[in-house]
């Protein structure tokens, strides 16, 4: 893999990945663009104990814009885009419309490819091993920023999810906070650790999910299976089985074989409702330990978290999605409408022949 960092006309870093070690990328942004400025605010809610991001800057961000005017295509003659060059493998830049910015954090785009008509799944192995060195790369820089907690890593797919921008991409969230999921993760590995005399929690689960009947596939390395109660009609979680806090501890047996076995779980993704149905709309989450301090949990430490990606679908059947509706919004208690052993067979029924 080649870096190449370079900067945008407003000041904005933008990042090229490439396969080949030879590329050269010297492109200038030739846009006429203003300093960005942002209005990120983080505010805590103190009944929840959780924070929200005020970012009213991003009511004015591009939305559906037509395929030939797509900002993340490479620029191409006079129709000039957030990426200068005319070609890339992958590209990562800060985003002009950031949620969390300056004290509050950064956002970044990931564009996986300069295709704009594929998607994840239809990238090659060695693509989707350049787009897992990019997260682990970009998980390892934004963690020494001061201003930063926790690195999240992630896809929103489909225009039912709320994405705006139809070009495969995904994105990345650096906190300045722990974010209240993973807390609640943390909570329990402490109250499972105390409970057990020092046990892990995430080896516990990994294991009985193992040998029980919602394995999807598993690989030599990693071990893909639907929770045991799962929130979504269709939702994997995808372990490596030797357990590390983030993308930088996986050693290279594990990022060899990550590319195949997150590629045929996509490909599956789009296969659960039938040929016919269009593109399976879905969120992927990489869950990774904070680099912030960890004493509000009881003696867990960053080796006691599980690096794992949680994919799910808000469409429960053809035709037919997942609203979060009274139960789910007003008291986060999920209603799922697919036994999740129903789920990890028809995962393993529609396998790639």
């Amino acid at each position: 893999m080649k870096k190449t960092s370079t900067r945008l006309a407003d000041g904005r870093e933008l990042i090229y990945y490439d396969l080949a070690d030879d590329t050269v990328r010297d492109a200038v942004d030739r846009r006429p663009l203003d300093a960005t400025v942002t209005t990120s605010e983080i505010r805590r809610d103190e009944l929840l104990g959780d924070s929200v991001a005020v970012a009213s800057h991003r009511q004015g961000r591009t939305y559906h814009p037509p395929a030939d005017e797509c900002p993340l295509c490479p620029s191409e003659g006079d129709r000039l885009s957030e990426i200068p060059d005319s070609s890339y493998d992958v590209v990562v830049f800060e985003n002009r419309f950031p949620s969390l910015a300056g004290d509050s954090g950064r956002c970044e785009v990931v564009c996986f490819t300069s295709d704009h008509n594929a998607s994840f799944a239809s990238l090659s192995e060695r693509q989707a091993r350049l787009v897992l060195d990019a997260w682990t790369d970009r998980t390892s820089e934004l963690s020494h920023l001061p201003s930063v907690e926790q690195v999240f890593c992630f896809e929103n797919r489909g225009a039912e999810i709320g994405v705006t921008l139809q070009h495969p991409h995904g994105q990345i969230y650096a906190y300045p906070f722990t974010t209240p999921r993973t807390a609640l993760m943390l909570r329990q590995v402490a109250a499972h650790k105390e409970a057990t005399g020092g046990d892990n929690l995430f080896d516990a689960v990994v294991e009985r999910e193992r040998a029980g009947e919602r394995v999807v596939l598993e690989g030599e390395h990693w071990v893909a299976f639907v929770p045991y109660a799962a929130h979504w009609p269709y939702e994997v979680h995808l372990y490596p089985k030797r357990r590390v806090p983030d993308l930088l501890g996986l050693d290279e047996a594990a990022r060899a074989e990550f590319p195949r076995v997150y590629l045929e779980l996509l490909r599956r993704f789009d296969r659960i409702f039938g040929e016919n149905e269009p593109p399976t709309p879905y969120i992927g989450a990489w869950h990774q330990a904070p680099f912030g301090p960890l004493e509000d949990f009881d003696g867990v430490t960053r080796d006691d978290f599980a690096l794992h990606l949680e994919l799910f679908t808000i469409r429960r059947t053809s035709g037919k999605l997942k609203f979060l509706a009274g139960s789910e919004s007003g008291m986060n208690v999920f209603i799922n409408d697919v036994p999740p052993e129903r789920a990890a067979e028809r995962l393993r029924e529609v396998a790639s022949s």
